[in-house]
């Protein structure tokens, strides 16, 4: 569950149109990263998958939290940290026009809280929630949570495995584009009423719907005292 697999090099990723992340944390403090999984779509399908282990800064294990992803201090404590890994990752983040991510609040949030820790600059970068593509491309479903949404499209998971995640926020993507017959993810996205999120130093917009963004404007007019509410 916890074996490591190297990121690939760029020439061999050239050509992606995504990538999907997934982090997994080693307590609720969203910058304790201690694993993360990356998968690559190219040619629509899943032509790469990665995996890292890291090391948190604090090294700080809730026991509620390894017992949902099963990494402990001692899988990690010889692992680098972020920033040797982000140094890796940023330059395939930089080659490859979207990020995918299944909740992506959590995982962007994860990201930027690990990225404003260690005094890192946030990359220039667009991405999509799966979590809201789901919802458009299967709304019957009882629920759209990574697990749920992988046994509709058929994928066997191992859910909280950061590589395996990675690979079915990957395959929704992919089936959810295919059943929408757009030739192209981002052709699908008017479809689905989407709006990629934005992340840019200093800078964030999270991936919206139609339905967020008119819920955003109604909120806007109301007064501050409600809004705060």
């Amino acid at each position: 569950m916890h074996d490591q697999i190297q990121l690939p090099s760029l020439a061999d990723t050239a050509g992606a149109t995504a990538i999907a992340l997934d982090f997994e944390t080693a307590s609720p403090s969203r910058g304790s990263i201690c694993s993360i999984g990356l998968a690559w779509i190219r040619d629509g399908q899943v032509s790469h998958v990665a995996h890292r282990l890291v090391r948190p800064h604090d090294m700080q294990f809730a026991p509620s939290y390894i017992a949902i992803h099963g990494i402990y201090p001692y899988h990690v404590e010889h692992e680098p940290e972020f920033p040797a890994i982000w140094d890796e990752l940023l330059p395939h983040l930089e080659a490859t026009p979207l990020l995918l991510a299944h909740n992506a609040p959590f995982d962007i949030g994860v990201l930027r809280e690990a990225l404003s820790h260690y005094g890192q600059p946030w990359p220039s970068l667009q991405y999509l929630c799966t979590v809201k593509i789901a919802r458009a491309a299967w709304p019957q479903l009882e629920n759209h949570k990574l697990n749920t949404v992988a046994a509709h499209i058929g994928f066997a998971l191992r859910h909280h495995a950061a590589d395996s995640d990675a690979a079915a926020c990957a395959s929704i993507a992919i089936r959810a584009t295919a059943e929408s017959d757009a030739p192209s993810m981002t052709d699908a996205l008017p479809r689905w009423s989407i709006r990629p999120g934005r992340l840019e130093p200093g800078y964030h917009e999270s991936c919206s719907t139609l339905s967020d963004r008119a819920s955003q404007r109604s909120r806007a007019r109301l007064p501050r005292w409600l809004r705060q509410i």
